[in-house]
């Protein structure tokens, strides 16, 4: 009676199908073992909350074996469908191997950008690593995504055919297609540049068209500027190619703020430097880099002073900024009253008459 129940072809597609499906359950489980394990280390690249982001679509890849199988149609009385199982199947495996490498490359750049704080005060590097990974990703990403699709159409034999007889005769629309997508193509192209060349990077302070802000989001197609009074500029990533902007934090995130001051020449400038220098010393905004004030212009009616100091980075050195021009202008009114700009008339004809 068993050898009966094994010679009987049912049964032994039955057989096949078990040994496979458990031959695949096997697979599985000792790849989130695997996985696990390595989660749990922190040497390995793969984290602990990152590793269901790889088992999941391997499940899918490995499923798409187990549809393809003759015994699974044989089973399920489906031997006539054969074309659409094996389609599924090569549908099912291109779309778990692209979500595998999507996620692994989500998970790659993960670990590599969590090693660098940004919200340091010297995240120069920091900066630089993320913006280049963030872009890269972007790239990586569409490639794959375009890939992915195509190997999919190209898969249908019809779709290839009619790929292959437009390819042929189409070679007009072609220039003309591509003339209309010259622009978006040259954006593309910035955005890469952007992330090789690094004009701009992430948390970076610039001046785009007179607006003062920060890099807060960098694309293959644009740049999100964030500026400080919570507006956003989204600005084409050509532009930052092809125009000259500002950018305070290209080499450093320290840097040097100004307050002009305009008095009158009665002005004691030795004086407003000691304040100048105790103003600094008591905040804790000021980096102890520079401190003077110089005498940069003078007029008939005033004279222009130019207050110098320094900031571990740009927001610092615009609150430090009003604080010293707040203090300073006090200080010539509590101190100096006769010291602050004014316009002088002499009557020194009309008290003679």
């Amino acid at each position: 009676m068993l050898e009966t129940f094994f010679k009987n072809t049912a049964n032994q597609s039955l057989i096949y199908l078990i040994i496979a499906f458990l031959s695949i359950l096997i697979v599985y489980f000792a790849t989130v073992q695997i996985l696990r394990r390595f989660g749990k280390n922190p040497n390995y690249i793969i984290p602990r909350h990152a590793f269901k982001k790889v088992t999941f679509p391997l499940f899918v890849i490995l499923f798409s074996f187990l549809i393809r199988m003759n015994s699974l149609r044989h089973v399920l009385g489906l031997e006539d469908y054969a074309y659409a199982f094996k389609k599924s199947s090569t549908l099912m495996f291109i779309f778990g191997t692209t979500w595998l490498l999507l996620n692994i490359i989500k998970i790659v750049k993960n670990r590599v950008i969590e090693k660098y704080d940004i919200n340091t005060s010297d995240n120069l590097k920091a900066r630089k690593v993320t913006t280049q990974f963030n872009i890269l990703e972007r790239i990586v990403v569409f490639v794959i995504i375009i890939l992915a699709i195509a190997i999919a159409l190209m898969s249908f034999d019809s779709i290839r055919e009619i790929g292959v007889s437009i390819f042929a005769s189409a070679g007009v629309a072609g220039i003309i297609i591509g003339f209309s997508a010259q622009k978006m193509i040259g954006t593309i192209l910035a955005g890469i540049q952007i992330a090789i060349t690094q004009p701009i990077k992430i948390d970076d302070v610039v001046i785009v068209d007179g607006e003062w802000g920060w890099i807060e989001e960098i694309t293959l197609t644009y740049v999100v500027v964030k500026v400080w009074d919570k507006r956003r500029l989204i600005v084409p990533t050509t532009f930052f190619i092809e125009n000259s902007f500002q950018n305070w934090t290209k080499t450093s995130a320290d840097i040097l703020g100004t307050v002009f001051l305009y008095t009158d020449y009665h002005v004691p400038i030795n004086d407003l430097r000691k304040e100048l220098t105790r103003i600094l010393e008591s905040s804790d905004l000021w980096d102890g880099e520079a401190n003077n004030i110089q005498v940069t212009d003078t007029k008939a009616n005033y004279v222009e002073l130019r207050a110098m100091m320094s900031a571990k980075d740009s927001p610092s050195a615009w609150e430090l900024r009003v604080l010293v021009r707040e203090k300073l202008i006090d200080f010539l009114q509590q101190k100096y009253p006769k010291s602050l700009s004014h316009t002088r008339i002499y009557m020194d004809q009309l008290a003679a008459v």
